[in-house]
């Protein structure tokens, strides 16, 4: 951001290395493990409080149902998706893809008007790295210092002892957090079926729930905060979502510099930063925040409760790092409405006007009504062509339906094989096969749209379309 460039200025420094390669990478590229200093202060305190709740969120939402379905529920392999209790299903794609269009609007919205404040706060990744592995490293290996010493010794009981208790706390999470992460895919029903019955009846289950164990591990042992550094494609587009009136966590560049070493009796010409390196040393992605808005940065508030601490332990006014935006610590510009911000909800506005349109319109029973490939049509008696068709209908409600085929725009009729009607059981499908017969002299054209109704106890719940294939002028060659 060309905040950067007016730090830079005043520090009167040329050295801008840092950006060209990532903090947890050193110069000849060999991995840089970071070993934050615990944070301690206000942010961090709303930050667990913040995380506790989504913890509860997480691990309860699936044991919540309404109507007897899930509250939340993404079956990829069935292809049935849940939504705060709403069933969505292949033919309610368009839908569902709307509401991540909406969320990913939502997101660069909030991005713009207040930069990563989803990664710092919100995001799975950082609350469970941050908030619950993280702890397990304090709580097993020590301070950040006896943590940084631990790794840089040789092996000896006292590591093995140590690495090998973290290791195990870290696979047992993972493995909780991943038999959660699957009731939310195929239900907590399915799942204690899994953990309950032989392993020989859910090989499938099984293999999914150690695929997930073992790649939840290897991202909070191993990969850690590369996710948001190299992995996630968030972290890349902020540069482009951001602009000088994001608020962000920001450094007072023009209240710190020029820095000064802290003395009893702060030099007049000097900042009020005292070049202490708290804030960089209790950074989880290990950058320098003075820098300037970075890559990296998660907008975690670490350095926030750092600094403020040091600024209250010097006799100096906190808020030297704090959320803000670039333009109000440049030119002392307050957050504002902008055009892009305007046109962010704008959009926003439409998709969410557009989801309720198709929600409160969308059927309980819908369908695709396809004519029977590799067959054309078959002449009956002399008066008549056939066509013959295959319903395929699904019951999105939790109620079960039975409903008669009816001729919507034609004459004819229709002649289901099997039954006469169709019962389809809740979130269930059914398929039907029928022949639409129609008369020989209405059929004027080589393909005709047909439509068909489908009533349940005289009332219309949906109508479907296909076309019918006849032989052209069929009725005038007759006569």
């Amino acid at each position: 951001m060309s905040g950067t460039d007016e730090i830079i200025d005043i520090r009167t420094l040329v050295d801008e290395s840092f950006r060209d390669h990532l903090s947890t990478v050193t110069q000849d590229g060999k991995r840089k493990w970071i070993h934050p200093v615990k944070p301690k202060g206000k942010w961090f305190r709303y930050r667990a409080a913040v995380a506790i709740f989504f913890y509860a969120l997480f691990f309860i939402t699936p044991f919540i149902k309404v109507h007897g379905r899930p509250l939340l529920m993404f079956n990829f392999p069935e292809g049935k998706f849940i939504i705060f209790g709403v069933i969505f299903w292949p033919q309610d794609f368009f839908i569902f893809g709307l509401i991540m269009l909406a969320a990913i609007v939502f997101i660069a919205l909030f991005t713009n008007a207040f930069g990563r404040l989803f990664c710092g706060w919100v995001c799975p990744q950082t609350i469970f790295m941050e908030m619950l592995f993280r702890r397990v490293d304090y709580i097993v290996l020590g301070s950040a210092k006896e943590q940084s010493i631990l790794a840089r010794s040789e092996w000896n009981g006292k590591k093995i002892r140590k690495y090998t208790l973290r290791y195990g706390i870290y696979f047992l999470l993972s493995f909780i957090i991943a038999n959660t992460f699957l009731s939310y895919i195929i239900g907590v029903d399915e799942l204690y079926k899994i953990v309950t019955e032989p392993i020989s009846m859910h090989i499938g289950g099984f293999i999914a729930i150690m695929v997930f164990t073992f790649v939840f591990f290897g991202v909070y042992a191993y990969v850690r905060e590369q996710v948001c550094t190299n992995i996630c494609p968030y972290g890349r587009l902020q540069s482009v979502l951001l602009d000088k009136n994001s608020i962000v966590v920001a450094y007072d560049y023009k209240r710190g510099e020029p820095r000064e070493k802290f003395k009893k009796v702060k030099p007049e010409a000097a900042g009020d930063c005292i070049d202490c390196y708290a804030c960089v040393n209790v950074c989880p992605t290990g950058i320098d925040i003075r820098n300037g808005t970075q890559l990296e940065c998660v907008n975690c508030t670490a350095c926030i409760d750092a600094c403020n601490f040091i600024m209250e332990k010097t006799g100096r006014p906190q808020g030297l790092i704090r959320y803000d935006s670039e333009n109000n610590i440049a030119e002392g510009k307050k957050f504002r409405f902008t055009g892009k911000l305007k046109g962010y909800t704008a959009i926003l506005l439409v998709l969410i006007i557009s989801i309720i349109a198709l929600l409160v319109t969308r059927k309980n029973v819908d369908g695709t009504l396809m004519r029977t490939s590799g067959m054309l049509y078959q002449e009956r008696g002399t008066d008549s062509i056939t066509n013959l068709y295959t319903l395929k209908l699904i019951n999105k409600s939790i109620s079960e339906h039975t409903l008669e085929i009816r001729p919507e725009n034609f004459n004819g009729r229709v002649e289901l094989v099997g039954t006469p009607i169709v019962k389809i059981e809740p979130e269930k499908q059914a398929t039907a096969t029928f022949f639409i017969v129609k008369p020989a002299k209405d059929i004027t054209e080589r393909k005709q749209k047909v439509k068909v109704g489908l009533y349940e106890n005289g009332k219309l719940v949906n109508v479907l379309s296909s076309t019918f294939m006849g032989p052209v002028n069929r009725g005038d060659d007759d006569e």
